[in-house]
């Protein structure tokens, strides 16, 4: 028997709220959508499942909505720090969903993670990241932040590394990073051998600590 479609809510119509809602529809999963503001709620109602006008930091507004009910609940709320952290407090008490909740600063994660968020993310400063390493190294074509030590960067394999196996480039003697991954147009080798030769379509998926990913990012930055 096919397994149950998850069930997700989104709390928060901005940008980031309305984009999250948006990619998870398109995915074909429910979607509840909920903001304060009607126009907001207006706005996504014919692209997600439902669209409600509601107060998150009421709780029994969100008890009637049946959000405890749902796989996982998105926090996307907006500058208001005060509704965020009390609507993660309220959904915790009620129980059930995975809380995913979008931080405004470090602080307000920190809170946030105090009071039982399951996962804080920080879009703003992850974008600025990213965009950051693409400007710095432009063969880099991703930047993912794993915790406040290690990440993962997509690099792009520069002239210098073509011909060449991953036993040649030796990256991990040399700046302390694993490759992860070689992935050459819609294939991903995830597990790939020493003596697999690279081309010019590849690009290597590295997981390290951030000081070394920096070096090895330097290093390449100009091949």
């Amino acid at each position: 028997m096919a397994s149950a479609k998850k069930q997700f809510a989104v709390i928060g119509m901005g940008r980031f709220g309305f984009s999250v809602a948006k990619a998870l529809s398109e995915m074909g999963f429910d979607v509840l959508a909920i903001d304060s503001d009607e126009h907001s709620t207006q706005a996504v109602s014919n692209i997600v499942t439902h669209a409600v006008s509601a107060d998150s930091t009421d709780e029994e507004a969100l008890r009637a909505l049946g959000v405890r009910n749902f796989d996982v609940v998105v926090v996307a709320i907006g500058e208001d720090i005060q509704a965020s952290i009390l609507t993660t407090l309220i959904l915790k008490d009620l129980g059930g969903p995975i809380i995913i909740v979008k931080a405004q600063n470090e602080l307000h994660g920190k809170v946030l993670q105090k009071i039982g968020a399951d996962k804080v993310i920080f879009p703003e400063r992850d974008m600025g990241l990213r965009v950051a390493h693409h400007l710095t190294s432009p063969n880099i074509l991703d930047y993912i932040e794993l915790s406040d030590e290690y990440s993962i960067v997509e690099l792009r394999v520069t002239k210098g590394m073509i011909g060449k196996n991953l036993k040649e480039l030796n990256i991990r003697a040399l700046f302390g990073c694993n490759v992860m991954a070689i992935k050459r147009g819609t294939k991903m080798n995830i597990s790939p051998a020493a003596s697999d030769r690279l081309t010019v379509e590849d690009v290597l998926v590295i997981v390290g600590e951030k000081n070394d990913l920096t070096k090895l990012e330097l290093a390449y930055s100009e091949s």
